[in-house]
């Protein structure tokens, strides 16, 4: 009879080590599945946090490039002392803007008065840029809207010098990196 119950105790027991080995084991399945789901995710957080990081690089170079143009193109716009100057102002630009034609007549005008002659060297108008200070928008994932407070000083013969605050506002194009659009306004 004890043998018997020893058996039995021992075949309890070795039943008992064989549901817990097995629940053990699909455990350590359930944890290693759990481990390369834990892994497929972090890689992908890594992934998607590089994204994140090349598309904030690219924006923020774009944001500085186009601040950056925005800024040389006023410095050029408002620097002449002679027609000549005022005559190769948008040659030093031509890289940074793709304007419309009308645009880009009405900003660049000839300098010459109704006879042909040079208002910038007969009224001896000259302009000097100071200082600007740029600042950007992203509007789209193409386009930069770009502003620029503009410090300048301007005379003309017999005149005494005057300084203007003048805002430049830009659309910048990331795909082609050039201004597509700029108006000028000045500050009362």
């Amino acid at each position: 009879m004890k043998n018997k119950v020893l058996l039995s105790i021992m075949g309890l027991l070795l039943v008992g080590l064989g549901i817990m080995m097995s629940i053990t084991n699909g455990k350590r399945v359930q944890i290693e599945q759990v481990k390369k789901e834990v892994s497929q995710v972090n890689k992908q957080q890594k992934q998607v946090t590089t994204q994140i990081d090349n598309l904030q690089t690219t924006y923020n170079s774009n944001d500085e490039q186009a601040k950056n143009d925005l800024l040389a193109f006023a410095k050029v716009y408002y620097t002449f002392s002679s027609q000549s100057d005022y005559d190769k102002r948008f040659s030093k630009i031509a890289d940074i803007v793709d304007l419309k034609r009308d645009q880009k007549n009405q900003l660049f005008d000839s300098g010459l008065d109704v006879t042909g002659g040079s208002r910038i060297d007969n009224l001896g108008l000259t302009s000097q840029y100071h200082t600007a200070t740029g600042y950007t928008s992203d509007l789209d994932n193409q386009t930069i809207e770009a502003l620029a407070t503009v410090m300048v000083q301007t005379s003309g013969t017999g005149q005494k010098a005057i300084s203007q605050t003048v805002l430049l506002h830009g659309w910048f194009d990331t795909q082609t990196q050039q201004f597509t659009s700029i108006k000028i306004n000045q500050i009362q």
